[in-house]
């Protein structure tokens, strides 16, 4: 059911505001519906700022039985996981320009079987890949996506949105455009996404430019693109992304009955959701729904890691890389936009920047997908990054640990194929598995079943 900006409480969103701000703290502010992304006095990122005061006026009680109520219902546009967090997201929309594909609420899975082989009581996987369009970038889109939309309705002229992508912003932003019926325009690395990756936008009938260069060179293209204001930039340097993308801390909370995790893990590259994933759980920890904050892990590609090296050097200084080709090639990214965020939530909560072999990545995937996942390989970073912090004793037995997975294992099938067939350069597989190729011979199937049974054959 459609409901025209009211809630069942009977309170109205726009009775609560956000605009964007400079995450330097410069004095001025800026409507979300303006066309703007950097801050015209010092040059540098904007972010949402919410009036806290007026969300204060809510106890945590009654949010959290606000969100509570709405959590997976059918009432618009509140069933949404997103959405449902309105006035902490972006209270400024009307529920009439809303997009959603019913973001959010994805499952939280208990790694019983992994976490115990590794030596940890509590480990999960937060499976943000399970969404519309097979990752997490759908939770910040869904926001975006309808900012435009409510822009265009107030007669602004913007033609198309565009992005720049390692493959799975693009096929959100097709997605959401696609429902919205809004011209996007996406620029993609050639030949250094998946094919499933390559597809989604060509599918959606969006204008699709493959590029000889990587994501850094896309970036570049697309920021100048985007100089012209009737082309809205997508990309998570637009904060509005990081608003939808922080629910995944506000969902965690939700699905722990209001309890905090340890540790947070999540592959870094961008490096929009660590930042994101601080802000929700500062946004939270003000507003006095939880009463401690949980340590965040940035995991990077040893191949494409220029945070990593500046949290070596204790945050002193950061420059930007060349990035390598990796298998993780969602976070191939050498320049990330989001770095000052990155840095200022890692510094909040006691953070960590590690890096993982691509042979690390790999096998963790491996070892994962024996009990029963089907990861990607950028959760292979998250997973082999946690694997060294056991081992090295900063996470504890019993400590609740939370690897983000950010996108479906099915999107990368070609990866997991190269891994079982022993193609993968640089990487020695620790769980190689094959199909028996056998002729329709019930006597020689059934030798072969009892003889792996028993342990003479190995797969």
């Amino acid at each position: 059911m459609r409901e025209n900006g009211s809630h069942k409480s009977g309170e109205v969103a726009l009775e609560f505001d956000a605009w964007f701000q400079c995450i330097n703290g410069c004095s001025g502010r800026y409507q979300l519906n303006e066309v703007i992304y950097n801050c015209p006095d010092c040059g540098d990122l904007l972010e949402v700022t919410h009036d806290m005061e007026k969300l204060k006026k809510r106890s945590p009680q009654e949010w959290q039985s606000l969100f509570d109520e709405r959590y997976r219902r059918h009432d618009w546009p509140y069933g949404s996981s997103v959405w449902g967090k309105k006035e902490l997201v972006c209270p400024n929309l009307d529920n009439d320009n809303i997009v959603s594909t019913y973001e959010g609420g994805s499952n939280l899975f208990w790694a019983e079987r992994l976490g115990h082989q590794l030596g940890l009581e509590e480990l999960w996987v937060k499976q943000c890949g399970m969404a519309h369009s097979g990752s997490f970038k759908d939770l910040g889109m869904t926001v975006l996506v309808s900012m435009v939309k409510q822009m265009r309705s107030e007669g602004q002229d913007i033609k198309a949105v565009a992005c720049a992508s390692t493959g799975d912003t693009s096929a959100s932003l097709a997605a959401y455009c696609a429902v919205a019926g809004i011209p996007a325009i996406v620029f993609l690395p050639r030949n250094k996404i998946s094919m499933t990756q390559l597809i989604q936008p060509i599918t959606h009938g969006v204008m699709t430019f493959s590029l000889d260069t990587d994501f850094d060179g896309c970036m570049k293209i697309v920021q100048s693109i985007c100089k012209e204001k009737e082309i809205y930039l997508a990309n998570s340097m637009n904060s509005l992304r990081l608003e939808g993308q922080k629910t995944i801390s506000f969902e965690l909370i939700q699905q722990f009955d209001q309890e905090v995790p340890d540790f947070i893990i999540v592959p870094g590259g961008n490096l929009g959701n660590v930042s994101a994933l601080g802000k929700g759980f500062e946004m939270m920890y003000e507003l006095g729904i939880i009463k401690k904050l949980p340590r965040l892990v940035c995991a990077q590609a040893s191949r494409a890691n220029p945070l990593f090296r500046s949290y070596k050097r204790g945050f002193k200084s950061f420059k930007a890389i060349q990035a390598r080709r990796t298998l993780a090639s969602a976070i191939q990214i050498g320049a990330p936009v989001s770095v000052k965020k990155a840095i200022r939530a890692l510094t909040k909560f006691d953070g960590i920047v590690e890096e993982a072999s691509e042979n690390e990545l790999a096998n963790a995937v491996g070892r994962a997908n024996k009990t029963g996942l089907l990861c990607c390989p950028h959760t292979g970073v998250a997973l082999a990054v946690m694997e060294k912090l056991v081992q090295r004793g900063e996470i504890k037995k019993n400590d609740r640990v939370v690897v983000i997975s950010t996108a479906n294992g099915l999107k990368f099938t070609d990866f997991l194929v190269k891994y079982h067939s022993n193609t993968l350069r640089g990487v020695e597989p620790d769980c190689l598995f094959k199909p028996y190729e056998l002729p329709a011979d019930e006597a020689r199937i059934r030798q072969t079943i009892n003889e792996s049974l028993n342990g003479n054959l190995t797969v």
